[in-house]
């Protein structure tokens, strides 16, 4: 009992994604219809799709679940700033509760650490209204170093929630830079008493996996992140996988 209570737990934190090339009203409405129906009495955390489809979902998904949408020119993170600023400003502007933006990797690689903070900061200032995540690409960033100054910098720039991954790159999230980010959150709050939310995401794709995450934050971050408003977790696959395993019959 106490695994399907854990598992019923686990679908709440999810946040139900598509983010293909090929996404149109079609595909992006089976998406919220998925989210709609739940399981038990349980839904997903939010649905997150690219913009253009944000107000299609908030108008026909249950309130209990936030829309959210990717920005910031993802998955890259590579465009002029000012595009970047604009997308945000559009953003603001729908219905949606939350954006996930990514930053450029190839500028914080270089060293140039305050340009990425400042284009995080303007576009926390274009959508001041909307939960922000802020994706760092880890497998990118090679170093336990470079997440840990990814993770500050986004912290200090305004980001609500950090996030491992894209899960359009060659290497998603892994426990290792999810118990770094974990680390900078919880010295964080210990100096500012803020809570920041923290999204692992990209490649995770069985139960134990999901649960070894869970069992993780909690372990470093305790009870209090083990809600949708400070823990997530990007696992579209997994959100079938776990219902499937709870229409399983009790033993």
């Amino acid at each position: 009992m106490e695994d399907h209570d854990k598992l019923k737990k686990l679908l709440g934190l999810i946040d139900l994604t598509s983010l293909e090339s090929i996404d149109n009203e079609k595909t992006i409405t089976e998406l919220i219809l998925k989210a709609n129906d739940g399981y038990d009495g349980h839904y997903p955390a939010a649905v997150c799709v690219y913009p253009n489809f944000g107000n299609l979902v908030r108008k026909t998904l249950l309130q209990s679940i936030n829309t959210a949408v990717v920005g910031g020119s993802f998955p890259s993170g590579q465009t002029i700033t000012v595009a970047k600023i604009a997308e945000l400003k559009l953003i603001e502007k729908t219905t949606v509760e939350e954006v996930d933006i990514v930053i450029n990797r190839g500028e914080f690689l270089d060293g140039n650490f305050d340009f990425v903070k400042n284009e995080i900061l303007l576009m926390r200032k274009a959508a001041p209204t909307k939960i922000l995540k802020v994706i760092l690409e880890t497998g990118e960033l090679k170093s336990e170093e470079n997440i840990k100054k990814a993770s500050w910098l986004a912290i200090d720039a305004g980001a609500d929630f950090i996030k491992t991954s894209t899960g359009k790159g060659t290497a998603g999230a892994t426990l290792q830079a999810v118990e770094i980010m974990c680390n900078v959150i919880f010295i964080h709050y210990q100096k500012s008493g803020k809570k920041i939310g923290i999204k692992p995401s990209g490649g995770i794709r069985e139960i134990e996996d999901a649960l070894n995450y869970m069992n993780l934050v909690n372990g470093i971050l305790g009870e209090e992140w083990m809600n949708k408003k400070l823990f997530r977790i990007g696992a579209s696959s997994l959100y079938s996988a776990i219902i499937l395993e709870l229409k399983k019959p009790h033993e």
